[in-house]
């Protein structure tokens, strides 16, 4: 099956782009060059020697984007992901700063009304964009992911922007997790250098990254696992706490959004808080990302971006009312904080008012939990991103070097030296810096969703043109028959 995936001045142009999907047999094995006689040591330096690619068939008569995408087609990532790593991945992968700590900011400044209304926007918008994925990604798991769906179904101009866009969006993410990570331990002791703290939650990434794909994929599976269950942990303990059930403070129902209101700064609150909801919902499209080192991708991502509705509705918009009737937008500790202080979670806050000694320390570890995972997260998102460009011919060929155990390390390297913008956490300015850098990674994040839709538009469209049908798919989105209407008039 093959189609053209763009239209210029109303007619097809020639270059045929063949709609395939690949499967883990599909992908070159791996290089080992040492036997099993070598030592532990050797095999292991030996690992990071540059993997020999076969040759891939290019001939005089393909256009630059044809060649680009079979260059990216046999990119050598390990195929190492399962299906259990996927499935927690979609579910809680991304569940960090923003939501545990942003959203106190963002209760500060919109009210829980606000809140609400930013999430349940942005969250919509998320889902429709994972589906969107869904479907490319399950019929394009080639690396890069929505990465390349730019330059193939839009244009190659368009694909370098998104695609910097991308990078640069997760390069600001690494230092802001760890930021976040080290201002979290203020909470219990502020007299250590953040410096300190930054220093081992950096080497500590560093060091998961090591072992490439399935490192990151382990890692993120016992980091979601913590995360799901410290959310479905509060959503018992809100509900128990709303109803009067806590040591202290009695029944407290809805008071909170009569007394001091549903709304902190009217409609001016509803939109400040839009760039936090963005960036907590950040993350997200990390699972069609991975589609390409998964072991079978037809069969375990229609299954995680079908996760995604029950993430946002219990994860964040569950957790986020019980925040709003818990916690009033005139709390001392959200006044007075920067927004960047564990210690001004709402989640924090409300089990404090509560009385319950201990579980907010509990909380606070769950927090630094999270925030660890979604900076283990920017390092994967980010090398492969960085690898992709090189793939597509949008920076430096060096970037896309990767190792025999499919570890894109010139990628991992540039992530880990921008990453070092962490040490600002040591500087009296770590609240502005924290505000800033999440600013930037929430507006990348929407660049991105919003491209991803406009690929699978084109992608609909040329199947339109061909005269094919969504039947041909291994996975269609589940909204486009609502979209048929409007998809006519594209």
């Amino acid at each position: 099956m093959s189609f053209s995936p763009y239209e210029t001045d109303g007619k097809e142009k020639n270059t045929q782009v063949h709609l395939a999907v690949l499967d883990s047999s599909d992908t070159p094995s791996i290089q080992h060059d040492s036997n099993e006689n070598d030592g532990v040591f050797k095999r292991f330096f030996d690992s990071f020697k540059e993997y020999e690619r076969p040759p891939v068939v290019i001939t005089d008569d393909m256009t630059e984007l044809e060649k680009n995408i079979a260059r990216s087609s046999a990119a050598p990532l390990a195929r190492k992901l399962k299906n259990r790593h996927l499935q927690m991945i979609a579910i809680g992968g991304a569940i960090g700063t923003g939501l545990f700590v942003g959203s106190g900011a963002a209760l500060r400044k919109g009210g829980p009304a606000a809140i609400l209304i930013g999430w349940l926007l942005t969250g919509a918008m998320m889902f429709c964009t994972v589906q969107s994925l869904g479907e490319l990604a399950v019929t394009f798991p080639v690396a890069g992911s929505f990465v390349q769906y730019n330059t193939r179904f839009i244009s190659p101009a368009w694909g370098f922007c998104m695609a910097w866009n991308y990078a640069l969006g997760w390069l600001t993410t690494l230092p802001l997790e760890l930021v976040a990570a080290s201002i979290t331990i203020d909470y219990w002791n502020s007299d250590i250098n953040s410096a300190a703290w930054v220093s081992i939650f950096y080497f500590l990434i560093f060091f998961i990254n090591v072992f490439g794909i399935r490192g990151y994929g382990e890692a993120e599976f016992i980091f979601s696992i913590i995360k799901v269950l410290a959310c479905i942990g509060f959503i018992f303990l809100g509900i128990i706490l709303v109803c009067g059930g806590g040591p202290q403070g009695g029944y407290i129902g809805g008071k909170y959004w009569h007394e001091p209101g549903a709304f902190a700064h009217g409609f001016h609150g509803v939109c400040s808080v839009f760039v936090t909801a963005a960036f907590s919902f950040g993350g997200t499209e990390l699972a069609g990302l991975a589609a390409a080192e998964t072991e079978n991708p037809r069969k375990s991502l229609p299954s995680a971006t079908k996760q995604v509705f029950w993430r946002i509705t219990l994860f964040y918009i569950v957790c986020l009312t019980l925040v709003g009737l818990l916690v009033p937008y005139t709390e001392p500790l959200l006044i007075n904080s920067s927004g960047s202080n564990a210690a001004a979670s709402p989640f924090v806050i409300a089990i404090k008012n509560a009385g319950i000694k201990g579980l907010p320390s509990v909380m606070n570890v769950v927090i630094m939990i999270a925030v660890i995972s979604v900076g283990n997260s920017a390092v994967f998102g980010c090398s492969r991103t960085i690898a992709s460009l090189a793939e597509q011919g949008f920076g430096p060929k060096c970037f896309g070097y990767i190792d025999r155990q499919g570890r894109p390390l010139v990628g991992l390297g540039i992530t880990l030296v921008v990453g070092l913008l962490c040490y600002l956490a040591a500087s009296p300015k770590h609240g502005e810096v924290f505000t800033w850098l999440m600013a930037i990674g929430g507006l990348s994040g929407l660049f991105t969703w919003w491209s991803i839709n406009l690929c699978h538009l084109r992608f609909r469209r040329a199947l339109s043109i061909r005269g094919r049908g969504t039947d041909e798919l291994p996975f269609a989105s589940q909204l486009v028959q609502t979209l048929k209407p409007f998809l006519k008039l594209i």
